[in-house]
């Protein structure tokens, strides 16, 4: 029985150092459509694509977050299983608004985009 428990207490541990180990990007500052060159528009295109990629890495880093504290909430104490299940919220909601700021920065850099083409049309 000690062996169980001391396992549970591993993985959740596990789960609690793996979510504070994933850092959470910064949305890039973009460009005011209207008011910025080409280059401007591709810099910040570039700097989008790096923001996704790191937030996509972000959401791995959460999501092996969110299975540990799963795993680790299916055994144990109630104790535990509540543990591991505060673990798995978080890193779930932390997951979802991921997700949200990514879909937002997308909306954004396309909101830009269209001014950019409006105020340079050919």
């Amino acid at each position: 029985m000690k062996i169980k428990i001391l396992t549970t207490l591993a993985l959740l541990v596990g789960s609690s150092v793996s979510m504070a180990e994933c850092a959470v990007p910064d949305a890039p500052t973009l460009p005011q459509g209207a008011s910025s060159t080409m280059e401007d528009m591709i810099a910040g295109q570039t700097t989008v694509k790096k923001f996704q990629a790191a937030n996509i890495a972000y959401m791995g880093c959460l999501e092996k977050a969110f299975n540990e504290a799963e795993a680790a909430a299916k055994e144990g104490t109630d104790e535990e299983k509540a543990a591991a299940t505060a673990v798995y919220d978080k890193a779930v909601n932390d997951y979802n608004n991921a997700v949200s700021k990514e879909e937002e920065v997308a909306g954004q850099f396309n909101t830009e985009i269209r001014e950019y083409k409006a105020a340079n049309p050919s």
